[in-house]
């Protein structure tokens, strides 16, 4: 990118009426005005009012413009032309080698925290860590305790280093390549709080998921089998062999899957068991707790 910019706030702003002319969204290029530009939501609002104003970008509008026309054009994600996404109060590196962490996810983190007030922790994990979000957030919130990463991808796994390295350098964290729980065996039994966010889009619907999603994010990552569910069967069913007596297994889904993954909780003999709602008030995640006793 070319250096940074100094101009007027109404050149700024008949300059960005171009740029909404050629497409997109008004949300999606203040995100990019905000993240790669550095012009602040609020800074941009009081632009509005105070047009006089003198604004400085990080970056030079032409740019801007060019990131914006390989998003109109190719449907590439902003942020993977950025580069960056915002998470929780972190900023994330992100790339085409994992899912761009959601807004909802950042619930199922909440969640976690607030089901293990007071409890005390050995040992966490996070399987299917993608950019490495979930453990990075984990690691933060607890840097003494330690904790594993899991993904399939060798590429996803490079990411969430990136990520974990930059963002929970004082963590005790793990990386580890496999399925699910595999490569924690040598801790089954010891494992506290597993935090899951799987693939779950059922097979049909990912032809029709928007191409900024279907074209440039990891299917990998995506697809859940002709129902959805395949992923959710697999973590579930080593859920009470690998959960320490009395942990904790939070996974998300699908809208419209929380009937069937409670159900899968019960049938795999844990306890505790129960469903929350994302920002919409949509019951996004499942709850399970393995009980003291042994396993069935």
């Amino acid at each position: 990118m070319t250096t940074a910019q100094q101009l007027e706030g109404a050149s700024l702003l008949s300059w960005r009426r171009r740029q909404l002319q050629r497409g997109g969204r008004r949300v999606d290029f203040d995100w990019l005005l905000d993240l790669a530009g550095g012009l602040s939501w609020s800074s941009l609002q009081r632009l509005l009012v105070e047009p006089q104003r003198t604004v400085q970008l990080k970056v030079s509008l032409k740019d801007l413009e060019q990131i914006w026309g390989h998003h109109l054009d190719q449907a590439i994600p902003l942020q993977h032309l950025v580069g960056r996404c915002p998470w929780r109060d972190l900023e994330l590196a992100v790339s085409a080698a994992a899912l761009i962490p959601r807004q909802e996810t950042e619930v199922l983190v909440d969640l976690a925290l607030e089901t293990i007030a007071g409890m005390s922790i050995e040992r966490w994990a996070d399987l299917g860590t993608g950019s490495g979000a979930i453990a990075v957030a984990l690691s933060r919130a607890m840097p003494a305790t330690p904790g594993h990463a899991v993904d399939l991808s060798p590429n996803a796994l490079a990411l969430a280093r990136t990520n974990l390295e930059a963002l929970a350098p004082e963590g005790e964290w793990h990386l580890h390549q496999g399925r699910w729980w595999e490569p924690l065996e040598p801790w089954w039994g010891h494992i506290d709080l597993v935090v899951c966010n799987p693939p779950y889009i059922p097979s049909d619907l990912i032809l029709n998921l928007d191409p900024v999603v279907r074209d440039h994010e990891p299917h990998l990552a995506l697809a859940g089998g002709i129902d959805g569910l395949q992923a959710i069967r697999e973590v579930v069913a080593g859920a009470c062999r690998a959960l320490a007596p009395g942990g904790w297994i939070l996974i998300e889904h699908h809208h419209d899957q929380s009937a069937p993954a409670l159900n899968l909780l019960k049938q795999a003999g844990l306890s505790s068991i129960r469903a929350a709602r994302d920002l919409e008030g949509v019951n996004r995640f499942a709850l399970a707790r393995r009980s003291l006793s042994p396993c069935s």
